[in-house]
């Protein structure tokens, strides 16, 4: 029986919807954005206070690169979808950072190119995340940073991240995630460990239950002060990083 897959190429579709809609999924990813964004750059600056070369892998339309451009570090965005990346350039205020186009699985950059490497709500829409993992370390120096976010896979998840959002979610589009692509903790762990990667930490994101209103239930229509925060509990997401081995 062949698996259902993923469906990516709704990220060519948005254009501007990308920083505007609220009737789609979207806004979810910008509202967990927010939340990502402070933690990744408390760690890197209590890592090294000076400017680091970051790459940021499935950058989409640049929720987090343009902001860690504003963060003054010298950053590259890739990814798949070149209208996503049109939308991007469009909104980096700093007009530093470098957007292209690029295959995950063989990035177009020489080993230890960068300090840090960002794979944010990524890891799950590849089909094989250890060999994307195998990439991000080689183009890391050692001592370097990989930052992640992605979805556990158990059945809670399924029913949350994937059916509850299709049910109250407006424009929420058919296979936009797929629970066999969900990754459980310790098998990015592994896939870690196995491109010499040492996990430091995780901790799971999870909605702030007063920025949900009754409205935006009935309406499917997401909250414009809708937030996220961090959780102890990896269950349903999880944001974590990991170390290169050596120096």
């Amino acid at each position: 029986m062949e698996k259902d897959q993923v469906d990516n190429s709704i990220y060519e579709t948005y254009g501007e919807r990308w920083y505007t809609a609220y009737d789609d999924p979207i806004a979810l990813l910008r509202a967990e954005c927010k939340a990502k964004l402070p933690w990744i750059l408390e760690r890197i600056n209590a890592k090294a206070k000076s400017q680091q070369r970051i790459l940021d892998v499935g950058c989409g339309a640049g929720f987090l690169s343009n902001q860690l451009a504003k963060a003054g570090h010298d950053v590259t965005g890739v990814d798949l979808s070149a209208s996503s990346l049109e939308v991007a350039c469009r909104h980096d205020e700093t007009a530093r950072v470098k957007y292209l186009t690029a295959d995950a699985y063989a990035l177009p950059f020489a080993d230890q190119s960068f300090d840090i490497v960002t794979a944010m709500d990524f890891l799950e829409h590849v089909e094989d995340p250890q060999k994307a993992i195998a990439e991000f370390a080689r183009v890391l120096r050692p001592g370097g940073i990989f930052f992640f976010h992605t979805f556990n896979r158990n059945i809670l998840a399924w029913l949350i991240i994937i059916k509850l959002v299709e049910v109250v979610v407006k424009n929420t589009p058919k296979h936009m995630h797929i629970l066999r692509l969900f990754i459980k903790p310790a098998e990015l762990e592994h896939y870690c460990h196995c491109s010499k990667l040492s996990v430091n930490e995780m901790v799971g994101l999870r909605p702030i239950l007063r920025s949900i209103t009754l409205k935006s239930i009935l309406t499917g229509v997401v909250p414009q002060n809708f937030r996220f925060t961090t959780t102890p509990s990896l269950l349903l997401s999880y944001l974590g990083m990991a170390t290169k081995e050596g120096l």
